[in-house]
């Protein structure tokens, strides 16, 4: 089969044939119809991300396919099932083993782009500001990165929440974008996003994707008793934390990882997902996906993530 993997962390990935894998003992074997990227495979085919594979590996963290053959001890979901994942790598391939346990049935009316694309994003910002962020209606969010995979998710969540949003993206066209999940301010990247946002009002909760210089601004608006939640470096600059400042207007500094989950609270996983299914379902949520490419295309479409080109989700189909 075709798979775009990484031999070695100091090349580029290629699409390869390898050998189609057999699914071993509580696992599925899927057709992949669509595996969506993250910046998290960027740092992966580097070697520079927390949960980076020993090559060989096949890229592509999350999947939406049909299941084709089972495991030993597997019964569910049943073959012909069309279900979205979690594997953490293995996505970008024609068909991937992944764990049967991790397999959720997707909703028809949501297409494949969708369903692929869903997981890693809207169970970040879902966790993040329900469970870690504390996110409550009324207060005031202020989202970092908003036209981006996990950013405008945030917006969309934020909004669904209660909260009063502020979106921070560069460009008008992204700016419309996150206008157009909800956001009920916009401010372009290149502003004096401290002296914008003290004129809002201030942030309640700081949703960081970004890092970086972005990250200091923000904190200077945050109002007292705020919390910031950590979300990853896309700018590539890790943020200089202020102690003092955290003391003196009693702010928290909260990270998060959703993958990190899997390990020691998968049922948080489990529940929070079931729950933006459910607001899917209900017409609340609207998965933006602004590039979808076939797999000869992969490496075009993870320069996408680079080059910061595109909005919401990137998605490879094979």
């Amino acid at each position: 089969m075709r798979a775009f993997t990484v031999t070695d962390h100091a090349q580029a990935p290629t699409l390869t044939q390898i050998e189609a894998p057999t699914p071993g003992p509580g696992d599925v074997l899927l057709e992949v119809e669509a595996c969506g990227l993250n910046f998290a495979d960027l740092l992966m085919a580097k070697g520079t991300y927390q949960d980076t594979p020993t090559p060989p590996f096949t890229l592509g963290m999350e999947v939406c396919g049909k299941v084709i053959g089972h495991g030993d001890g597997v019964t569910t979901p049943p073959l012909g099932a069309r279900v979205a994942v979690f594997g953490g790598q293995g996505g970008l391939a024609e068909v991937g083993t992944f764990p049967a346990a991790l397999c959720r049935v997707v909703p028809d009316a949501m297409s494949a782009a969708q369903a692929a694309g869903f997981q890693v994003a809207y169970g970040t910002s879902h966790l993040a500001l329900t469970r870690r962020a504390r996110l409550q209606e009324g207060e005031t969010l202020l989202v970092l990165g908003a036209a981006g995979g996990v950013g405008l998710t945030a917006v969309e969540i934020g909004k669904a929440m209660g909260a009063r949003v502020i979106a921070v993206a560069r460009g008008a066209a992204k700016l419309d974008i996150a206008r157009a999940a909800g956001a009920d301010h916009v401010l372009d990247a290149s502003a004096d996003i401290t002296a914008e946002v003290r004129a809002l009002g201030g942030a309640d909760v700081v949703y960081d994707p970004v890092g970086g210089d972005a990250f200091t601004a923000a904190s200077r608006a945050t109002n007292r008793e705020g919390r910031i939640i950590v979300i990853g470096f896309a700018s590539g600059d890790l943020p200089q934390v202020r102690p003092n400042h955290l003391l003196v207007k009693n702010i928290d500094l909260i990270g998060f990882y959703w993958g990190g989950y899997l390990q020691f609270n998968p049922a948080a996983l489990t529940d929070s997902m079931g729950e933006l299914l459910d607001w899917y379902a209900e017409g609340r949520l609207k998965p933006h996906v602004s590039h979808v490419l076939p797999l000869d295309q992969a490496a075009d479409a993870l320069d996408l993530l680079r080059s910061r080109k595109s909005t919401g989700k990137v998605v490879v189909t094979p």
